[in-house]
């Protein structure tokens, strides 16, 4: 029992686990938001322009009968094919969707706008090679350690190429 608990400890305190916490969190913050942003300001845009149609109340009565609506028909006991909430469902994750969409695209917009990463400095080379005998050595060395070749001097290319 004891090294259950050590290794469920282990496996609590990993970073993935703690940055999945994070996530959920933070999903759950940018879930009310999209859903604000849907239900406050695009649904009403929409029921604007399709003068308040309802899907919610759209079904089909699976026992030949007629009923006033979904809840009448659940109230007699009669099966119901509910295609209304189905088409609104549907309607409800492409409008989700699309704020989403626009939203991490705003986001990504604002990321190139100000970079995250500073420049990169460009490093100095510390290196260079022998034209000799091709072995890496110290940008400083006047002398090949490996062949003892001079590097510096002005024949030491013309001597290389013979």
């Amino acid at each position: 029992m004891n090294s259950f608990i050590k290794e469920f400890k282990e496996f609590a305190s990993r970073g993935n686990v703690i940055d999945l916490a994070v996530g959920v969190m933070i999903g759950a913050a940018f879930q009310a938001i999209v859903n604000s942003v849907v239900n406050d300001l695009v649904n009403p845009i929409i029921g604007l322009f399709t003068n308040g149609i309802s899907f919610d109340n759209m079904f089909v009565a699976l026992d030949g009968e007629s009923y006033n609506s979904i809840a009448a028909a659940q109230e007699a006991g009669a099966p119901v094919l509910n295609f209304g909430s189905f088409i609104m469902a549907v309607i409800n994750f492409l409008i989700v969707a699309f704020v989403i969409f626009l939203m991490v695209k705003g986001i990504n917009k604002l990321r190139d706008v100000t970079p995250l990463k500073k420049e990169e400095e460009e490093v100095e080379p510390t290196e260079k090679e022998c034209p000799f005998c091709k072995s890496k050595v110290s940008i400083e060395a006047t002398r090949c350690p490996f062949c003892t070749s001079l590097l510096d001097t002005e024949e030491a290319p013309a001597l290389a190429e013979k």
